[in-house]
């Protein structure tokens, strides 16, 4: 056992995931040009005090210009003078209260803003306003304006339409054009050409006096589907990658020691068989081997093991990992991209890139409706030129009108609009829907793996039945225990005061690195922690030792369960699904957690590798797995299942490489999300099925030529909103 404090690196809260992405303080940040820009990770920080108490805290610093706290990504963004360290304003952070971290800046750089959502807000704003204006004046037309008063008010639709569409469409031009170079199709390829044609036969119509003209029809098609993508933009929650998270977690320094002298250097520096020293505190730099010195290690952030390790000398140790009571001298065995660490964020990166293969129930139906859609135009155009012995404009006018009738309005919003539904539901009961294909994915499951600590229990250690050890026995443990902050020490201090027991009063307490505490009383010598330490036989189980003149006692502990987790657990299985739990623990307390829960299937002692190994495994065999984790070992596991959630008190890279967030402590409505994605799914179909009745009956409309602008504009409207309130079921 060792006694000191073990940092809340994953600690996160609701507020801060679910806080709005479009902060504008990362933008500003990296515009400055300043110095020294300094940017550190604040896991802890989750209200409005803790912005303001950090940023006076820092900019009362000397050197520091200016300090800004960026509440959703929990990061500071430090702009100082030339002199000023990383190192001097975690230390002043810590004095106040906050844990920080160095992030590498360069990692990070252009990840934070969310362009591409505020792009397509401005698009969809002014197709809208513009959609407006032109059907106020296309009432006027339908309503018998004649002659010189209709073609004024075409030319007056001309002016407003052209240049909109040419703005805003460029969503629908880009994917288009870059499907086209690919020789393939998509949706937005005859989206595209339908508002090509329909505005250039507009202008055609316009210029020969024509009484119909489709400007309305246009923008009406380029604000729908501005409004489906604008939706679907929204059911993505981050837009940053996995793998860049992980890489900012890397140390970007270490103090590297030679003959004596301590040098602070990029780890890029740093060569195996250097020697670097690492306080406690600190996060592991490099991958290596304790040369000198004892400590025990943090490995919950790689291995998810909820309990500190020993670490003397020759023992193991990785980049990413905290050493917590001990300095340790490390001998360099690999330092940047050749650590475990880097190489979980390169398995992560993999699994990202395989994962976005999915094809969505819109791209499938796609496929299909481009081609028809294009061939129903243009057999439409040659069937009216050999009907009408030639008539380019008749014939040109009918499989224009064929092309927007047809147009994938209904198409283009029946899937957003039912995952937009669908993510308010599940929101209202905690789950934060990050993905916009996560909700088709989770329907599709029949596999679900669990990770222990941290997912399915709370992390947080609970002694067993203190009353069998004796008052005497519990308070001397309760006197030594509350000098250290341990999470055992920690846990059996807390848990003893609940019963009202006094602590002994302790003499010449001391702590012993990768130990324990010892004191004395009366001249007789108490000890408290590791069972080879006290000179006590170890059990097997989660235990610490107290070593008195008249014997030994084990404090056994058991880890917190989850609220809800058994509950969850029983209704995946309920559904049919295949329970799986996996863990870095030792095989005995995983064994016995999950016969406690009810899982049959358990794999203990799984490192990151294991995990990743193992879900990539099940789908080589056909499964379709949803990972539930939220710790760095979970990450590319996370990845690469089907579909995955984490926790809001997990890791920051372990919640940005998952489709959902759970946002509560309570894992009870994670049965209810399966039930909510199968109706969505459902609606989905369903959606499609109404665009498929719709163009059945208006494709012969548009085809025998009685589709008239006003006829195309109503019947999108139309089969707009009968796809959006089908949506809306799900609410």
């Amino acid at each position: 056992m060792t006694l000191a404090e073990v940092p809340r690196s994953g600690a996160g809260c609701p507020a801060c995931v679910a806080a709005p992405a479009a902060e504008e303080i990362a933008a500003r940040a990296s515009e400055r040009a300043g110095p020294a820009s300094i940017q550190l990770s604040l896991p802890t920080i989750h209200c409005a005090g803790c912005i303001s108490a950090v940023e006076r805290g820092l900019e009362a610093a000397p050197g520091v210009r200016e300090a800004r706290v960026n509440l959703t990504l929990k990061r500071v963004y430090v702009e100082a003078e030339p002199g000023v360290t990383p190192e001097a304003l975690i230390g002043r952070l810590e004095g106040i209260g906050y844990e920080a971290h160095e992030l590498d800046s360069a990692v990070l750089a252009a990840t934070e803003n969310d362009k591409a959502g505020r792009d397509l807000l401005m698009y969809l704003a002014v197709a809208f306003f513009a959609n407006m204006n032109v059907m106020l004046l296309s009432v006027a037309v339908w309503s018998g304006a004649e002659d010189a008063t209709r073609d004024l008010f075409h030319w007056i639709s001309a002016a407003i339409t052209i240049p909109t569409v040419i703005f805003s469409g460029q969503p629908f031009y880009r994917s288009a054009a870059k499907a086209l170079r690919g020789r393939r199709l998509n949706m937005d390829v005859p989206i595209s050409l339908a508002i090509i044609l329909a505005v250039g036969l507009s202008l055609w119509e316009t210029s020969l006096s024509g009484h119909h003209a489709y400007f309305d029809a246009a923008l009406s098609l380029t604000f729908f589907l501005l409004l489906g993508r604008y939706l679907d933009h929204r059911t993505r929650a981050s837009a940053r990658s996995a793998a860049q998270e992980l890489a900012a977690l890397e140390v970007p320094r270490a103090v590297r020691v030679v003959d004596g002298v301590e040098d602070t250097v990029r780890v890029t520096e740093l060569a195996p068989g250097d020697h670097v020293l690492v306080r406690p505190g600190a996060r592991v730099p490099v991958d290596g081997v304790v040369a000198y010195g004892t400590s025990e290690i943090d490995r919950s952030l790689m291995t998810g093991e909820s309990l500190p390790v020993f670490a003397g000398p020759d023992a193991v140790v990785h980049a990413g990992e905290i050493n917590l009571t001990g300095p340790l001298t490390v001998s360099v065995t690999a330092a940047g991209q050749d650590t475990a660490l880097h190489r979980i964020a390169d398995l992560v990166a993999v699994a990202e890139s395989g994962r976005a293969n999915y094809n969505s129930l819109a791209d499938r139906a796609a496929r299909l409706y481009a081609p028809v859609v294009h061939l129903m135009a243009l057999a439409a155009f040659v069937a009216w030129m050999w009907i009408s012995g030639g008539d380019m404009r008749l014939s040109l006018n009918i499989a224009v009108a064929t092309l927007i009738i047809t147009c994938p309005c209904a198409m283009g919003l029946a899937v957003p609009a039912v995952t937009t539904a669908a993510s308010g539901r599940l929101y209202r009961k905690g789950l934060l829907i990050k993905s916009g294909t996560a909700m088709e994915r989770l329907a599709e499951i029949d596999t679900v793996v669990f990770d222990k600590t941290g997912t399915l229990t709370m992390g947080l250690p609970v002694p067993d039945d203190l009353g069998a050890h004796g008052s005497g026995n519990l308070s001397v443990a309760l006197g030594l225990a509350q000098a250290s902050s341990h999470p055992l020490a920690l846990a059996l201090a807390e848990a003893a005061r609940a019963t009202g027991i006094d602590p002994t009063p302790l003499e010449d307490v001391r702590e012993v690195p990768g130990y324990g505490v010892e004191a004395t009383l009366n001249g007789a010598r108490f000890r408290l922690g590791r069972a080879d330490w006290v000179g006590a036989d170890a059990v097997d189980r989660t235990a610490t030792y107290l070593s008195t003149p008249t014997g030994t006692v084990a404090f056994t502990f058991t880890d917190a369960l989850r609220p809800g987790a058994e509950a969850a657990v029983a209704a995946f299985r309920a559904m049919g699904a295949r329970i799986m739990l996996v863990s870095g623990d030792a095989p005995a307390p995983v064994e016995a957690f999950a016969a406690r829960i009810g899982i049959d299937d358990v794999r203990a002692q799984a490192t990151p590798e294991d995990k990743a190994r193992l879900v990539q495994g099940l789908t080589n065999n056909g499964a379709r797995v949803l990972m539930v984790g939220d710790g760095l070992n979970d990450t590319a596991a996370l990845s690469a299942a089907h579909v995955s959630i984490s926790p809001a008190t997990a890791l920051d890279a372990a919640r940005v490489a998952s489709d959902i967030v759970f946002l509560g402590k309570d894992f009870t409505p994670l049965g209810d999300a399966l039930t909510t994605a199968v109706k969505a799914r459902a609606r989905i179909q369903e959606n499609f099925t109404i665009s498929t009745i719709y163009n059945v009956i208006a494709v012969p409309i548009a085809l025998l030529g009685f589709a008239t602008p006003l006829a195309a504009a109503l019947a999108m409207s139309l089969s707009s909103i009968s796809v959006s309130l089908n949506a809306m079921r799900l609410r």
